[in-house]
């Protein structure tokens, strides 16, 4: 890519070609002279039919006007979405989080991603001085995707759009019932959702009809029965008020939109998202991903397989704490479940937004993307596979060519690994935090960690462990994977499978003890699991749960910390036990998934409440929050 003077000069170029699909090429000329530029594409060697692309440029002398706005208004719509502004959204995405595959890449909040200009191409893009404005927003996981889908449409004059939707209630999966564009943003700060409403006055005096699972009663005493459940008392919503400029704006689409609004079923026209085909061409940056379980992720690039070493997806999520981190697409991340109390998970496209005739704005329909050529990429393909389908799938779509066995071993253990430093750098930040505001974090009781806001919420979300247990199990079944697939894998000619089997055993059991001295300050899982009113150890946290939850020691080991759980020892026992510290027994992970689905249909049965956290004022109950 070259971008040619007025004179006729090369001013700048670059043979970088960024992005894994759609593909990009990035140069920049800070002070342009005035007159007509020319950007030019042109391919090395091209044959004779694949001509030269060029597109004029014109530079003003002065600087030209601020992009005009309505008296009162602070966002216009002059373009459309199609197919070349939703490539250009996934350049812009690219562009934001670009960094070789194996840097670490992470931000305190996000406004350091958007205020660094050699990341951002649309930086003070209006040239009304907007991106110098302090906002102080901290975005979870839901918020984020909105807030760069809405930053993009902003800058660029792009109809926008976000629903006001529940988080599922009574086994049955979310659904959204009001819908708000960005042309009339006084509409804000809904009340929640008729079937919310309608489950708390109907559930106001139901008790829980059952205990739930055993592994949460780890965590908390077990619920009587007969326990009265506090009715709260009914808060009247803030009175709408018009947001003046993009931050006050975001701030209310902040206190609306959550996780459940990303898992509505996919074959629903009533959402901001539809679903979409595994593959390369649909799995570009800006896709999101609906995890069941309460997370939302975003992709950013693909990083294409080579010379037997696996391609990878590399996503960002915003945690609780306000953080922003780039992860690997693995089973570890990215978790995937079909149950219908948790909606459609899965790999999801921002629906498009378009005015009718009569001059409005809506979403268009799955019929309508499926018949629009500039999209036609609406597919119920994820709906119909099972888990194991869905990440067979998502290997071939990442490596479509045999990968090494030992690379592809040895790379689920780099996934690990950097799961393992981002876990210890959010318990980082919790320390730092409790150093500024000494005193306990109360803890919350029994299944309720998992619906909460405020400090526990952000610094301690107990689903990050949740998922590191995950990922360990991962790791450690890698080579069982491998002889499920042997047709994925370039399989040495001489040896047997039962011999890479043992090769990849002992490739792991090195990987893991070479690594395990390489983190700072590294801390594991260690989990007293003192029921709730038994004897605790000494750190003075009720419910047994220690203040560093990611302790000192071995991979997958509580090492010595008194009352601590040797989790790979108990796992590999699957017995039931009695032990030191009187947990009737432990169980596998898959039970722990079943436990959080479980977990979450007794949680329907109670009444909800509202709960006040700074962006967040609508969110109760807390499953729509963050579970990274």
């Amino acid at each position: 890519m070259s971008l040619i003077a007025p004179d006729g000069s090369v001013s700048a170029k670059s043979s970088d070609r960024h992005g894994g699909g759609p593909y990009f090429w990035f140069a920049e000329v800070g002070a342009p002279a005035a007159g007509t530029w020319h950007a030019t594409l042109a391919l090395d060697h091209a044959p004779a039919d694949c001509s030269t692309i060029k597109r004029e440029i014109s530079v003003s002398a002065r600087k030209p006007d601020s992009v005009p706005v309505p008296s009162g208004a602070f966002w216009q719509v002059r373009n459309s979405w199609n197919h070349a502004t939703e490539i250009l959204f996934s350049a812009w995405i690219a562009k934001l989080f670009d960094a070789p595959s194996d840097q670490d890449l992470n931000w305190k909040a996000w406004h350091e991603v958007l205020r660094d200009q050699t990341r951002n191409f649309l930086f003070n893009y209006l040239g009304r001085g907007e991106d110098n404005v302090k906002s102080g927003l901290r975005p979870d996981c839901a918020d984020f995707g909105y807030f760069l889908r809405a930053y993009f449409a902003y800058k660029m004059g792009l109809p926008f759009g976000y629903s006001n939707c529940s988080r599922g209630i009574g086994g049955s999966a979310p659904k959204c019932y009001q819908w708000f564009d960005m042309e009339h943003p006084d509409q804000t700060r809904p009340p929640p959702p008729p079937e919310q409403e309608v489950a708390s006055a109907r559930l106001a005096a139901a008790t829980p009809a059952a205990q739930p699972p055993t592994i949460l009663n780890l965590f908390g005493r077990p619920q009587s029965a007969d326990a009265a459940v506090p009715v709260p008392e009914p808060v009247a919503p803030p009175k709408p008020k018009r947001p003046t400029n993009f931050s006050e704006y975001l701030r209310d689409v902040g206190d609306v939109v959550h996780t459940g609004a990303v898992r509505v079923s996919a074959s629903d026209d009533n959402t901001d998202f539809y679903t979409v085909a595994l593959t390369q061409e649909s799995l570009r940056p800006g896709t999101i991903y609906a995890d069941p379980y309460g997370h939302v992720l975003m992709l950013v690039h693909r990083v294409p397989e080579v010379d037997g070493k696996p391609g990878v997806f590399l996503a960002v999520d915003a945690e609780p704490d306000g953080s922003i981190t780039r992860k690997r697409f693995w089973r570890g991340n990215f978790l995937f479940v079909h149950d219908p109390a948790l909606g459609s998970p899965g790999f999801k496209h921002f629906r498009p937004v378009a005015r009718d005739k009569s001059g409005s704005l809506r979403r268009l329909t799955n019929a309508e993307i499926t018949n629009n050529p500039q999209y036609a990429d609406f597919s119920l393909d994820q709906s119909k596979i099972s888990a194991e389908e869905f990440y067979d799938r998502m290997d071939d779509v990442m490596s479509p060519e045999p990968i090494d066995p030992v690379k592809a071993l040895t790379d689920a253990i780099a996934s690990l690994h950097e799961q393992v430093k981002t876990r210890v750098t959010s318990v980082e930040n919790g320390r730092k935090f409790q150093e500024k505001h000494p005193g306990e974090i109360g803890m919350p009781n029994g299944p309720s960690i998992f619906e909460t806001s405020g400090p526990w919420e952000d610094y301690s979300t107990p689903a990050r462990d949740f998922r590191l247990l995950i990922a360990i199990d991962v790791v450690r079944g890698y080579p069982d994977r491998v002889v499920r697939r042997v047709a994925h894998y370039a399989m040495p000619n001489n040896k047997s499978v039962e011999d890479v089997k043992s090769e990849l055993q002992g490739a792991l059991a090195s990987e893991l003890a070479s690594r395990k001295n390489n983190l700072h300050a590294k801390r594991w899982l260690a989990v007293d699991a003192v029921p709730q009113g038994g004897p605790r150890p000494g750190c003075g946290l009720r419910d047994g749960l220690q203040s560093e939850r990611l302790r000192r020691g071995e991979v997958g080991r509580a090492g010595k910390q008194p009352g601590g759980i040797d989790l790979q020892a108990a796992y590999a026992a699957s017995a039931a036990r009695e032990d030191v510290v009187r947990v009737p027994h432990l169980v596998s992970r898959a039970a722990l998934a079943d436990a959080y689905l479980n977990r979450n249909a007794w949680r329907a049965k109670r009444p909800t409440s509202a709960v006040g956290h700074e962006s967040d004022h609508q969110r109760c109950p807390r499953f729509g929050r963050c579970r990274g």
